[in-house]
């Protein structure tokens, strides 16, 4: 985490033992382990509620994405049987009936 080396941790000892004294340092030693551990809890489960937030929103845009595209598939779907505009011309129907007419007089 702070990337400690074991010269700077015999040093940070060495300190504390100066500071601190032998008979504190155990006291001093349980305390910062507790008070790392505890910290640590928090950030796992600061981690975890961001985590849950994020996939709560990640499920929401792609129920958003479904709902989007849901209609536009069903409209598709709908549209897919009816006759274009250029099948409904009339006079591309008219074409169609007089070249039949010439061919059955020939």
């Amino acid at each position: 985490m702070f990337d400690l080396g074991f010269q700077e941790l015999i040093v940070i000892f060495i300190v504390a033992l100066l500071i601190f004294g032998p008979k504190r340092l155990p006291e001093l030693g349980y305390t910062l382990g507790k008070t790392m551990n505890e910290i640590r809890k928090a950030f796992q489960s600061a981690k975890s509620e961001m985590e849950k937030e994020i996939n709560e929103v990640k499920e929401t845009v792609d129920d958003v994405k479904k709902d989007i595209k849901d209609p536009l598939e069903l409209k598709n779907e709908l549209f897919k049987d009816m006759p274009s505009l250029e099948d409904l011309r009339i006079d591309k129907h008219i074409e169609n009936i007089a070249r039949k007419e010439i061919e059955k007089k020939e």
